[in-house]
């Protein structure tokens, strides 16, 4: 199985200015992801911009830039840039996340090949245990649920399912999604012009327009310890973490 890894990569964040720029023990965030993705089993890694910064960024760390334009989403950005590359067919392209510096390669590796086994599937993606009922409570971590066949149900920055009478019992029951997707080329391709699903725009949350459409997502539960960079905060404790690795 071969697969290529692109990182949709745009300047503007409407929570973190210029956040895939930012520096993170003496590197830039997006070149410390595709660092991340080169030492998974990828044939290719490739970042997906709408700016010259940090194109430029990546190809002065060694990696291949692809100029997409305006794209509404991640996944029109890597839509584009799977088409300048070839990828077609059952080729599987991962979408990783430019602002997750910290994932790990053998998740990498575990959603492309969870796609590959799951021809019911047209997408899959990973999903960590919740840590604390903080986490079942914060927007900004996005929850899903997920049927008998693991595949997702739902994806919501609230928390899901709700709890009728109070309490913390929830949070065994959701998963933490990790910002990861692995697409066959041919839907990749067809993902952008689907109609926008309503829970897609009250969420802001692009792989709701998967499930609207009657599509499947397969989940892989890994023990992860990556995290997506979208607060300072979250920036804060990045380079606290890096500090710590160095």
């Amino acid at each position: 199985m071969r697969f290529a890894v692109i990182a949709p990569a745009r300047r503007a964040s409407s929570r973190l200015a210029d956040k895939m720029l930012a520096d993170i023990g003496g590197e830039v965030m997006i070149v410390r992801t595709l660092r991340r993705a080169a030492q998974s089993q990828a044939a290719k890694v490739l970042v997906a911009t709408d700016d010259g910064d940090i194109a430029a960024a990546c190809k002065a760390a060694g990696f291949e830039a692809v100029m997409t334009g305006e794209c509404d989403s991640g996944s029109a950005r890597a839509a584009a840039a799977a088409e300048v590359i070839g990828a077609g067919g059952d080729d599987i392209v991962v979408n990783v996340q430019g602002d997750e510096p910290f994932i790990e390669p053998e998740v990498i590796d575990g959603v492309a090949e969870l796609l590959h086994r799951r021809k019911d599937c047209v997408c899959a993606t990973a999903v960590r245990e919740l840590q604390s009922a903080g986490e079942f409570y914060n927007r900004a971590v996005v929850k899903v649920v997920s049927d008998v066949n693991d595949c997702a149900l739902y994806f919501s920055r609230a928390p899901i399912p709700a709890l009728r009478d109070g309490g913390d019992d929830a949070p065994q029951i959701a998963r933490a999604h990790i910002g990861i997707y692995a697409y066959r080329a041919d839907f990749l391709r067809k993902l952008p012009n689907l109609t926008p699903s309503p829970m897609e725009s009250i969420e802001s949350l692009e792989q709701l327009r998967v499930l609207w459409h009657g599509e499947k997502i397969a989940l892989l539960k890994v023990a992860s310890k990556s995290f997506g960079i979208d607060t300072e905060d979250d920036l804060s404790r990045a380079r606290r973490r890096a500090k710590a690795e160095s």
